[in-house]
């Protein structure tokens, strides 16, 4: 199996926490962003919206992280990280559609202001930030009443809607804006347990 994707990219780090996750391995192929790979006729070949992460498995290509960790959750040897009851799975899959919906997009918002803009010789626009963080914080207000009755953002079981929201809460927690998140006691109990994840650390070059 063949992973394009980049090491500092948020979905890439999704996949890569899932595979440590199941013990498995796959070859990575980066996709340098700089230099506009991910815009260039190879790769659009395999993901037309010229974005990151993609996969090959076999004759299987496939994109877009979210289905990537589904697939791949289901189908390699290791440790479920999908609820088995309908119920279970239902709750997953409402969590991860709030972290699509509702959270990610203020983070990246954020992220383009504070992260990644001025990777580019980008100056902020904090009239922005702020906009984003109070829309932000109002969504992680919700995920930190959920994160009350147990560990994980569905209780004790750490599934694939904790891998989703971890790589946002990453980038956002290291910029002016992470009290959007650290300052509800919750969610920055759960990012303090999910971060020293040994599938994270590998993910993000720490471990």
């Amino acid at each position: 199996m063949k992973l394009f994707g980049h090491p500092m990219s948020t979905c890439t780090r999704k996949v890569l926490t899932l595979l440590d996750e199941k013990g498995a391995k796959a070859d990575m192929v980066v996709v340098d962003l700089m230099k506009g790979e991910h815009k260039q006729p190879p790769h659009l070949a395999r993901q037309p919206f010229g974005q990151i992460p993609a996969i090959e498995d076999g004759d299987l290509r496939l994109y877009e992280s979210r289905a990537i960790l589904r697939y791949l959750d289901e189908t390699l040897p290791g440790p479920t990280l999908t609820p088995k009851d309908a119920k279970g799975r239902a709750l997953m899959e409402q969590w991860i559609s709030v972290e699509t919906s509702n959270f990610t997009p203020h983070a990246m918002a954020i992220l383009y202001q504070l992260f990644f803009g001025p990777m580019r010789g980008a100056t902020p626009d904090q009239a922005k930030v702020a906009e984003a963080s109070e829309k932000l914080s109002a969504a992680t207000e919700v995920l930190d009443r959920q994160l009350a009755r147990g560990p994980y953002v569905l209780g004790d079981a750490f599934t694939l809607a904790d891998i989703c929201y971890m790589p946002y809460v990453e980038y956002v927690t290291q910029t002016s804006a992470k009290d959007a998140i650290l300052s509800h006691p919750n969610v920055a109990a759960w990012w303090g347990r999910v971060s020293e994840r040994p599938s994270w650390r590998k993910a993000t070059g720490k471990g």
